[in-house]
Formats: structure tokens, C-alpha cells, sequence
């Protein structure tokens, strides 16, 4: 009886040994297999589609429309030697007479982009790209090479006009809408950097309206991460649809290279300018003749305002339209025909935009009477360097 009962023990233990491997290593042999816990995948959207329902997989389309458009700036000005030291010295003029002050004079190149915005011969390009030079030459996409005319600059908005006279065709870019522009949207950077030859970086539009950065008087920059480096200056920012939107204007760097960080001077206001300089060879804006400043809560506390809204009127030129006015300092602009004025900025670029010789509407506070005046508005004057 104790041998049986051996013989039942030993069979039962070898029999779960067995079910115990099988139901490890091959579970579906000995019964259904558990149901796993359902699992929700999300999948990635379809890239988006362009108009024409096919995925924008490439922006070869932006760029043959835009390339041809894109210029090339050289410029070159005459820069005068160093005197001798020893010029004024009457035992060396004894000996070398004049010589000293007839050598040859340097000549210093530049170099920077433009863009064709007419079939007129028409170009658009920064200030800075052509300030101060009195040669121009300008290369075409197709390798033709013309000397160039300055039609017109505006330093304030560092914009400037210039004009070639081809004997065949140009192809004039076609303008975008700034307004239509978003942060995320896909842009092109095309100009000539280093002097390398024309080059296409592709970026997004990291912001808009860009201002108070210390670079133009009257800042509105379309801010980028597409590659801008020296030499792109003046150049075309395009949509991705080879649309201008932009003129590339200005970097931030601490090497000179890009580091990500562009500004574009948008197409709204770099038309305005073109139209202006191409009809009147200038830019007309207007002007008062006051000098305003921020108002901070110190400021704010200390000349007992109800609160830090409006520009503080820091100084009026004397029969300035503001003086015909009545307008003091110590006055606070709060509104220009109706317009809210938070900062310097916002009261330079209303009145700017006023026409000469109208008369517009003031909202000021002086202490804490507020009251309204018509001040006629007056042309603002060019900047002092030669303009």
C-alpha cells in the first residue's frame, strides 16, 4: 500500500511540473489566452496639404518663382588715405614737395541684395546697403551686370529704391500680405550672403511686430529663425508660395554669423516707403515737435498721475505745431485721433503716419484735467545726414 501511494505522489508532481512548463512556455496549448488590456494609439496628422491637395513636401515651386527677382548689390566708395604725419613737416615738403598729399586714393567695396519690384527696373533694398556709396552695380539672376541709380532712401525705416535701365525683360516679384502672415508660418531668406552667390534658407516666422530694438527709428520686424547672415541685407523674404512678405534687414549675433534670430522689415511698410520715394523722391511723415518719453510708476507717482497710461511730454520746441497749440511739457498724450498712446513708440509712428498740413485730434491730461486740442500737423524733418 505505501509503494502505491509512492507511485500516485510521484505521478501527480511529474504531472504539474508539466502543465507549470507548458502553461510558461506555450500558453495557448493549454487554454485561451488572456485578453491584454486594450491600448488607444494616436496617430500623427497628414502633413498639410497645399491648395492644390498635394503635400507640401518641397518649396522648389517658392523659390524658381522667387529666385529670379533676387539681385546682387556691389557698391564701392572712395575713402580718403591716411595723411602723412610728417605732410606739415617743412624739411620733409623741401625734399618730397607734394608728393606726400597726391598718392592714390582706396577705393572700399560693399556688398548686399535687392529686390526687383517692377518691370520699371525698380529695386528695393536697405539703407544701409548703399548709404554712403557713389558706385552701384547690380547682378541679375541670369548674369547681366548694370550700373544702378539711387532713386531714393529713407534711413528711418532703412529702406531705399534704386533704378537699372535693362534692355530685355526683368521679372518683378509679386507682393504678399503681411497681414495674413502668422507666427509657425513657413518663410524663405534669399539674398547673397558672404558673397558666396544667391542661396534660399528656410525658417519659420518666430514673431511679429518686433520693436523697440534700437535698430530703425520706425521698427515693425517680422522676426525669423531662417538663416540671414552678412550679405543678405536688402534681400526677399518670401511665403510659401514665393510671395515677398519681407526685405531682410537686420540680424542678432555675437559672432557675426546667424544664430537664428532675423528681422525682416515687412511688406506693408516697405511699399508704403517704395511708393513714396518712386512719386516724390522722399518719404513725407508727420510731426509735432515734441519730445516724449516713458512714463514708468515712478514717474507716474512723482508727477501724481492716476495711473501710467500715455506718453509724458518732456519738451516742446518752441513755434513747433505743438507750441501753436498750447501743448506744455509736463502735458501727458493719452490719444491721437483717437488712437491709445502707451509708449513713445506707439505716439511716433501715430503722428508719422498723419499728413502734413491737416489738423488732428489730441487727447492729453494736464495734472488731472484731461482736454483735447487740434494741433496742425507739420512735415517732419529729414535726418541730419545729408537728407
Amino acid at each position: 500500500m505505501h509503494r502505491l501511494w509512492m507511485i500516485f505522489a510521484q505521478a501527480v508532481t511529474i504531472s504539474v511540473a508539466v502543465l507549470f512548463v507548458l502553461s510558461t512556455l506555450k500558453p495557448d496549448w493549454v487554454g485561451e489566452r488572456p485578453e491584454l488590456p486594450a491600448i488607444t494609439i494616436q496617430q500623427a496628422a497628414a502633413p498639410a496639404a497645399t491648395p492644390s491637395g498635394k503635400v507640401a513636401a518641397s518649396y522648389a515651386d517658392a523659390a524658381r518663382a522667387a529666385l529670379p527677382s533676387v539681385v546682387h548689390i556691389f557698391t564701392s566708395k572712395e575713402v580718403k588715405s591716411q595723411r602723412s604725419p610728417f605732410a606739415d613737416d617743412p624739411l620733409f615738403r623741401h625734399f618730397f614737395g607734394d608728393r606726400l598729399d597726391n598718392r592714390p586714393q582706396q577705393r572700399a567695396s560693399g556688398l548686399g541684395s535687392g529686390v526687383v519690384v517692377s518691370p520699371e527696373g525698380y529695386i528695393l533694398t536697405n539703407n544701409h546697403v548703399i548709404e554712403a556709396a557713389d558706385e552701384i552695380e547690380v547682378a541679375l539672376n541670369d548674369g547681366r551686370k548694370l550700373p544702378a541709380r539711387i532713386v531714393g532712401r529713407d534711413p528711418e525705416s532703412d529702406l531705399a529704391v534704386l533704378q537699372i535701365k535693362p534692355e530685355g525683360k526683368l521679372h518683378a516679384i509679386t507682393f504678399g500680405h503681411t497681414e495674413q502672415l502668422s507666427v509657425g508660418d513657413v518663410v524663405l531668406a534669399i539674398g547673397n550672403p558672404f558673397g558666396v552667390g544667391q542661396t534660399v534658407t528656410m525658417g519659420i516666422v518666430s514673431a511679429l511686430g518686433r520693436s523697440h530694438l534700437g535698430i530703425n527709428t520706425f521698427e515693425d520686424f517680422i522676426q525669423t529663425d531662417a538663416a540671414i547672415n552678412p550679405g543678405n541685407s536688402g534681400g526677399a523674404l518670401v511665403d510659401a508660395a514665393g510671395n515677398l512678405v519681407g526685405i531682410n534687414a537686420a540680424i542678432y549675433s555675437r559672432s557675426g554669423g546667424s544664430l537664428g534670430i532675423g528681422f525682416a522689415i515687412p511688406v506693408s511698410l516697405a511699399r508704403n516707403v517704395m511708393e513714396q520715394i518712386i512719386q516724390n523722391g522722399s518719404v513725407t511723415r508727420g510731426w509735432i515737435g515734441v519730445e516724449v518719453q516713458a512714463i514708468t510708476p515712478k514717474l507716474a507717482e512723482s508727477f501724481s498721475l492716476p495711473s501710467s497710461g500715455g506718453t509724458l511730454i518732456s519738451g516742446v520746441m518752441r513755434g513747433s505745431p505743438a507750441d501753436r497749440a498750447g501743448v506744455k511739457p509736463g502735458d501727458v498724450l493719452l490719444a491721437v485721433e483717437g488712437r491709445k498712446v502707451n509708449d513713445p513708440q506707439a505716439m511716433l509712428e501715430a503722428i508719422a503716419a498723419l499728413a502734413p498740413g491737416r489738423k488732428a485730434g489730441f487727447e492729453l491730461r494736464r495734472g488731472k484735467e484731461k482736454f483735447d486740442v487740434r494741433v496742425e500737423i507739420g512735415r517732419r524733418p529729414a535726418l541730419s545726414r545729408g537728407d
